[in-house]
C-alpha cells in the first residue's frame, strides 16, 4: 500500500500547495470580489487536501499519522506535488521576486491545473477505493467552479486590452512547459491504476488539450510549443520555491508542535 499512499499524498499535496499559493492573494486581490473568490478557491483546495490526508492516515493504521502531521511535518523531498503549483505568482522565477504578484500568472495556473483536475476527479469517481471516490465526487463539483472562474478570466484578459492580452499570453508561455509533468508516468500512479484505485492521467491528455485549446482560441491566445525541461515535483524533486512556501505554511505548527486549538 506504500505506493497507493504516495498517490493519495500526490493528490493532497497538489491541493494544499496550490491552496496556500492562492491564499497569498488574500487582502491583495485586484478587486474585492476576486479577493473573496480566490480565498474561497483556497478553502476548497485545502478542504480537498484535508480529506485526502485524513484518508492517508486511515490507510496507514499506525495510530500516529494525521492531517496535521502530513501537512506540517514533512519536508520538501517528501512532498509529491506538481512543480507547477509551487511556482510564485510571477514570470520572474528568482526567489527574491516571489512577492511580485501577477494576477495573470495566478489565473493561468489555476486554469491549466483545474482543466486537468476536473477530468481527474471525474474519473476518480469510479475508483475502487470507495473513500477516494467520495472525495472525488465532492472535489469534482468544486473544481468545476474553479475551472469556470479561471476560464472566464482567461477570456476577459486575453480578449481585453492590449496590456491584459500581453500579460496573460506571457503567463501561459511561462507556465505551459510545466504541464508536461502531468503526462509523465510515476511508480505511484502506475500502481494505483493497476488496482483500479487511481486514474491513468495520460488517457486524459486529449480531453485536456481540447479544454485548453478551446479556451485559448476564444481568448485570442496562442498555445506555446511543447518542449524544454520536464519538471519532477511528483517525484519529490522540486524547485527552490517549495521551501519558501512550506516555511511560511508550517512555521506555526512547528513552533508549537504540541498545541491544541
Amino acid at each position: 500500500m506504500a505506493a497507493y499512499q504516495d498517490y493519495l499524498l500526490h493528490l493532497a499535496d497538489n491541493a494544499v500547495i496550490l491552496g496556500q499559493r492562492n491564499a497569498e492573494w488574500c487582502g491583495h486581490g485586484p478587486v474585492i470580489e476576486e479577493d473573496l473568490a480566490l480565498a474561497n478557491n483556497s478553502l476548497d483546495l485545502i478542504g480537498q487536501a484535508r480529506m485526502l490526508y485524513q484518508h492517508v492516515a486511515t490507510v496507514r493504521k499506525d495510530g500516529k499519522s494525521s492531517e496535521d502531521l502530513l501537512a506540517y511535518f514533512r519536508d520538501v523531498p517528501e512532498f509529491k506535488n506538481y512543480t507547477l503549483v509551487e511556482l510564485p505568482h510571477s514570470t520572474a522565477l528568482a526567489g527574491t521576486a516571489s512577492a511580485d504578484r501577477d494576477y495573470a500568472v495566478t489565473i493561468g495556473r489555476n486554469f491549466l491545473y483545474s482543466a486537468l483536475m476536473v477530468l481527474v476527479w471525474e474519473a476518480l469517481k469510479k475508483s475502487t477505493d470507495a473513500q477516494l471516490a467520495a472525495i472525488a465526487a465532492k472535489s469534482f463539483k468544486e473544481t468545476q467552479y474553479h475551472l469556470r472562474h479561471s476560464s472566464d478570466w482567461m477570456l476577459r484578459l486575453g480578449d481585453g486590452t492590449p496590456e491584459s492580452h500581453a500579460k496573460i499570453q506571457a503567463a501561459i508561455d511561462h507556465l505551459m512547459p510545466y504541464t508536461q509533468e502531468f503526462w509523465t508516468a510515476s511508480a505511484m500512479e502506475t500502481s494505483a491504476v493497476k488496482t483500479g484505485m487511481g486514474v491513468d492521467v495520460a488517457t486524459l491528455q486529449s480531453a485536456w488539450n481540447s479544454l485548453v485549446d478551446d479556451t485559448l482560441a476564444a481568448a485570442t491566445l496562442k498555445r506555446p510549443p511543447a518542449g524544454g525541461f520536464v519538471s519532477t515535483g511528483k517525484h519529490g524533486v522540486h524547485s527552490e520555491h517549495l521551501g519558501f512556501v512550506l516555511a511560511e505554511m508550517q512555521s506555526l505548527a512547528r513552533a508549537h508542535p504540541e498545541a491544541v486549538w
